[in-house]
């Protein structure tokens, strides 16, 4: 119970709920007093915290200057429509899934607060009007909200280390020709070939919020978006990698940000099979440097010089054997031993594009332009982020009254994020947000799934993906 109150609350403030609780009486009346009253404080704090960020936002949204860097021309959302500017901000944040028209009957359903849809504006209209708007918006709303997420939020650290996960992967965009141009196309064993795109996050693995997102052309390798992911990486910042990304250059690249790293490592480097072989649980070994990584660290600017990093075996419950490298060269402070639950935390990251991809459906596309896909793909990771510190203090609340359960629970992501349609677009044309977010935060707290350690369920390679179409849409 103590970390959980040391997260919540000050240490002058700490100090004197306790002196007051009496907590020597742990598990009688006086302690349940007690654990109410901090429960009471803590849903009071981290509202008025989410209060805080949705105003935040707003005043962003419906500011001159971000209309004018968003907007395509500066003739562009001048006069008085039924789509402004932040009006096509708001309706893209909303998890858009079902058909253009009826996304739109909704949405001015939920703002005007009717009891029946009313046709408000056209399709077609919808479509003239994003056409002035830039996916960059989303991008700079994404970058605001996880900023003062990390500024005002009790975020949870790993040995005092923030954990970003860096992981890509692909999804399919509209059949056009614009997209197919523009992305690449994939072509399969059998059928037409289909217009791909990559998509690279990198995502905090313990707070679940994704700290940046790029969606690029298929033929863009994954360690050159990594690369661009840096950019946000900062000191006493810690990256994981699966066995595709290590090199040479970029685990410099991640060096000279003051950052360390993680990494899983193919068994095809001679020195990975070297220390193999040798049967040692870690070591350290010199990183070879290719014609590649030179020509690499160039284009970067990094010195060319050897790296020394840690090597540690890890045995997996099937008795599979895999290495990882580590820049955390202290064996005192960074036993060999915990580095195997390290690189697991990597998984969120997946779990991350599972929610993604099945539950906010973010290869079902409102438009069939590159720009259309652009806005679609920022503006739902915006919301996905945003759901994720709006659930934030829930968990803070669940992990404190179920302390003592025989598992730790947390918020069904499913349901938050069901909860959160026309929700999300509430919160920022309300002008006292308060009640809604008392809503959305006892439904969080009563929406809740046990984490049952060592589950597992091996992946199915048959399973077909699902795919979108324009003509097929969802209804609600």
């Amino acid at each position: 119970m103590y970390i959980s109150l040391a997260i919540l609350f000050s240490y002058d403030m700490l100090t004197q709920l306790l002196t007051e609780a009496n907590l020597f009486s742990k598990g009688g009346k006086k302690c349940q007093i007690f654990l109410k009253m901090l429960v009471a404080l803590a849903r009071n704090l981290r509202l008025k915290n989410c209060a805080n960020l949705i105003e935040y936002l707003n005043k962003i949204i419906f500011s001159e200057d971000f209309l004018s860097r968003h907007r395509r021309s500066q003739q562009d959302f001048v006069r008085q429509r039924r789509l402004p500017f932040h009006s096509m901000i708001l309706f893209l944040m909303n998890m858009i899934k079902g058909s253009v028209q009826d996304e739109l009957d909704y949405f001015f359903k939920a703002i005007r607060t009717q009891e029946v849809s009313v046709r408000m504006v056209t399709k077609s209209a919808f479509t003239k009007a994003r056409k002035k708007l830039h996916h960059q918006a989303f991008i700079e709303l994404s970058r605001n909200l996880v900023s003062f997420f990390y500024d005002h939020f009790p975020c949870r650290r790993w040995k005092g280390f923030r954990i970003l996960a860096i992981d890509g992967s692909t999804i399919k965009v509209p059949r056009t020709k614009e997209c197919a141009d523009h992305f690449g196309t994939w072509t399969p064993a059998k059928g037409e070939p289909c217009p791909v795109a990559r998509i690279s996050t990198l995502f905090d693995a313990i707070n679940g919020v994704v700290v940046d997102a790029l969606i690029r052309p298929k033929e863009q390798g994954e360690r050159s978006l990594a690369a661009e992911h840096l950019q946000q990486v900062k000191a006493k910042d810690l990256v994981l990698l699966d066995r595709g990304y290590p090199a040479f250059w970029l685990f410099a690249l991640i060096l000279s940000r003051q950052a360390h790293f993680c990494a899983r490592i193919k068994s095809s480097w001679k020195e990975i099979r070297r220390f193999t072989n040798s049967g040692k649980k870690e070591g350290v070994i010199t990183l070879p440097m290719s014609f590649v990584s030179i020509e690499q660290c160039r284009l970067f600017n990094l010195p060319i010089a050897p790296i020394s990093v840690r090597a540690i075996r890890v045995e997996l419950d099937n008795g599979e054997i895999e290495v990882l490298l580590t820049s955390l060269m202290d064996k005192a402070l960074y036993p060999c031993e915990i580095f195997k639950e390290l690189y697991h935390l990597r998984w969120t990251t997946e779990e991350n594009y599972k929610t993604a991809k099945c539950r906010i459906e973010i290869e079902n596309f409102s438009g069939k332009s590159v720009e259309s896909v652009c806005q679609d793909f920022h503006a739902k990771v915006f919301a996905l982020n945003l759901t994720a510190v709006m659930t934030h203090p829930a968990q803070e609340i669940i992990n404190l009254q179920r302390e003592q359960k025989k598992y730790a629970y947390r918020v069904n992501i499913t349901q938050a994020l069901s909860k959160m349609k026309d929700a999300v677009v509430l919160l920022f044309i309300r002008s006292n947000v308060m009640e809604l977010l008392t809503q959305l935060l006892d439904l969080f707290i009563a929406t809740i799934e046990p984490i049952r350690p060592g589950r597992k369920y091996p992946r199915k390679q048959s399973v077909q993906k699902r795919g979108f179409y324009p003509c097929y849409k969802p209804v609600r």
